[in-house]
C-alpha cells in the first residue's frame, strides 16, 4: 500500500516505506517521526555530525559507535535508534535526510495531510504561518504540513511547492521578469 506512492523511490524511498510499515504496524508512527524531526534537527545543528553522516572514510563500526553515542545522548531510542543503525551497517547514511523527507511524505499520506515546502525571504510570523496553512487548505481540502526555508536570495514574498504545483510569488522571479519584458521592450 504505502509502496504505491510515486513521491517515494529510490533507497531512500525504500527504507522509508520499510521504516514506515515497521511503525505503522507497532502504532508508532508518529514516534518515530518525532525521533527523526530531532535527529534531522541535530543534523542540521552540526557540522561533525553532517561529517559522520556524509562521509565513507568513517569504517560502518566506527560510524556506528559514534552514532549510538549520539542518539543516546538525543534520547533517541526503539525502532528511530534501530533503524539509524540499520542504515549505518547498510553503508546509507548519506541517505538520511532523503529517507527522512520520504518517511514524512509516506506519514503525511497516511494521515490525509498535504506537505508543502515554502521558502521564504526571513522567518515568518505563527500568525503569517497559520494564515499560509489555511490558505493552502482552502486550495487541497486537506490538513497541509509546512517544511519552511529560509532564503534571503529571494528578497520578499514566498515560493510554496505543493504536489506538482508551484507558486513563486518570491520579489526575486518579480523583478526578473520586469528585467526581460525591458530587454525585449529596448
Amino acid at each position: 500500500m504505502a509502496a504505491e506512492d510515486t513521491s517515494v523511490s529510490g533507497v531512500s524511498g525504500r527504507y522509508a516505506t520499510a521504516l514506515f510499515e515497521l511503525a505503522r504496524d507497532q502504532k508508532v508512527v508518529d514516534e518515530v517521526k518525532a525521533d527523526l524531526d530531532k535527529f534531522e534537527a541535530l543534523l542540521n545543528e552540526s557540522v561533525d555530525l553532517k561529517r559522520l553522516v556524509r562521509s565513507p572514510v568513517f569504517a560502518a563500526d566506527a560510524q556506528t559507535k559514534a552514532l549510538s553515542a549520539v542518539l543516546d545522548k538525543a534520547g533517541i531510542a526503539g525502532i528511530s535508534a534501530n533503524f539509524l543503525k540499520v542504515l549505518t551497517s547498510n553503508r546509507r547514511l548519506f541517505a538520511v535526510a532523503d529517507v527522512i523527507r520520504a518517511y514524512r511524505a509516506l506519514v503525511a499520506k497516511f494521515k490525509g495531510e498535504a506537505t508543502a515546502d515554502v521558502t521564504v525571504a526571513e522567518a515568518l510570523s505563527d500568525k503569517n504561518l497559520d494564515a499560509l496553512k489555511v490558505a493552502l487548505k482552502s486550495v487541497t481540502g486537506k490538513d497541509v504540513a509546512l517544511n519552511v526555508k529560509i532564503d534571503p536570495s529571494i528578497i520578499g514574498g514566498l515560493v510554496v511547492k505543493l504536489g506538482s504545483r508551484m507558486i513563486d510569488s518570491s520579489l526575486r522571479t518579480k523583478l526578473n521578469s520586469i528585467k526581460h519584458a525591458m530587454k525585449e521592450a529596448g
